[in-house]
């Protein structure tokens, strides 16, 4: 599979997605409220960035096993209409969805967070405790610690955490640690063992323009001035959005969680939609930073300083220009934000059917709230943002925004689907 576009994505571009799948029914009965599959995945976020700070590429992999082992486990006592992750533990009928929901991510989160297992035995026993006790307790119990055993034996040796470096490279267009950290981290993501994906060279891009070109040097150009710190062409909003994309404390989680509870998901659908999000991001991220490994390319803040040396006549180099933004301390080609953003995105136009659906976000980051009317328009305004904070180039977006949705397509094709 081969990827050579960079156009940036929208609603046209992802039509395909859109033409063979029906609008998901708004549940019944249940109040979102209390739908277990949302309360879970908040008690995750809390394990994972709250109290263990994990970097971008750790995060992924924690809510793809957290939220796969609970979509088993619900999957299972629901009839297991769907194809299961990994596992359809027996069911007799009756089974809890709260105690197996509870259990699946508890187990998962204990495994990946030892040092947290008072806290997390107390959350547990609390989520426990509010489930009246019987066969139907005891049977949710059973089925939920089976689909977290089922996804700790998965992932055990799967090369999280690794300990493969960035290659610094001194030619022109190499990447090399970019200041002011100069630091080099998560160059084990893109050998990470996939959780759907046949394995990430079937997912390529085809590569940053020459630096002889012409549209390298537009590109350039375009970070250099809209992407600058002290930039006088970019406007207040546009700054607000790259603070508000950037934010480590992921607004995705939030849109994802706003998601279910806007089109009144019940709980077996509410733990497909995140297991599916999850996991395809998780293997977009591998796919990505394989990639990032194979092209290596310089960072803007590099390219813009030491533009002399690369053979552009176009470029004009600016050894004080500074982004906005802090560089990432790895590669810059393909953007993994567009990898992932863009994953989401289709996937949840393939998952709702349409792609004209309002949802919003707060960032701690930024100290402001993005509302958008559509999937395709916050992935236009993600590739805007990695620009105007002076991360990106340009052709790095869309071309990872395009990796992201080959990922999508490629799973809604082989997993998850339906057996009734």
């Amino acid at each position: 599979m081969s990827i050579g576009w960079r156009s940036v994505l929208g609603a046209v571009a992802l039509g395909g997605l859109l033409a063979t799948t029906s609008p998901v029914p708004a549940a019944a009965g249940r109040s979102t409220i209390d739908n277990p599959v949302i309360i879970w995945d908040r008690n995750a976020q809390t394990a994972i960035w709250d109290v263990a700070a994990q970097e971008p590429s750790e995060q992924i992999r924690s809510f793809a096993m957290v939220n796969a082992a609970v979509y088993d486990a619900v999957n299972a006592i629901s009839g297991t209409p769907y194809e299961p992750y990994l596992v359809s533990p027996p069911v007799h009928g009756g089974e809890s969805l709260d105690a197996a929901v509870a259990t699946a991510a508890h187990g998962v989160l204990l495994a990946l967070f030892s040092d947290q297992r008072e806290r997390l035995r107390a959350q547990y026993e609390a989520a426990l405790a509010a489930i009246t006790d019987g066969a139907a307790k005891r049977g949710g119990v059973t089925v939920g610690a089976r689909a977290a055993s089922a996804m700790i034996a998965a992932r055990r040796d799967d090369g999280a955490s690794g300990d493969q470096q960035w290659v610094n490279g001194t030619e022109p267009g190499q990447w090399r640690p970019a200041p002011p950290l100069f630091l080099s981290e998560g160059a084990w993501t893109g050998h990470l063992r996939p959780f759907l994906i046949p394995g990430a060279a079937a997912f390529r891009a085809p590569g940053p323009p020459p630096l002889s070109s012409r549209e390298y040097a537009r590109e350039v150009d375009e970070v250099k001035a809209v992407g600058s710190a002290t930039s006088t062409v970019r406007t207040q909003d546009q700054t607000e959005a790259a603070l508000w994309w950037h934010d480590r404390r992921s607004v995705s989680w939030e849109i994802k969680r706003q998601l279910a509870t806007s089109q009144r998901l019940g709980v077996l659908q509410t733990a497909r939609l995140f297991a599916m999000a999850d996991l395809i991001v998780a293997d977009s991220g591998v796919a990505c930073f394989s990639e990032k490994e194979r092209w290596s390319f310089w960072r803007p803040v590099t390219a813009i300083q030491l533009a002399d040396t690369d053979g552009n006549r176009a470029t004009v180099p600016d050894p004080g220009w500074e982004p906005l933004l802090i560089t990432p301390p790895l590669p810059e080609y393909p953007s993994g934000h567009a990898c992932g953003t863009g994953a989401r995105m289709s996937f949840y136009q393939h998952f709702f059917g349409r792609d004209d659906v309002s949802f919003s976000a707060t960032s701690v980051a930024s100290g402001t709230t993005r509302h958008f009317d559509s999937f395709s328009g916050a992935l236009t305004e993600l590739i805007g943002a990695r620009i105007w904070g002076g991360v990106h180039l340009r052709s790095a977006d869309d071309d990872g925004a395009r990796l992201g949705e080959a990922i999508t397509r490629y799973v809604v094709g082989h997993h998850f689907r339906p057996l009734r």
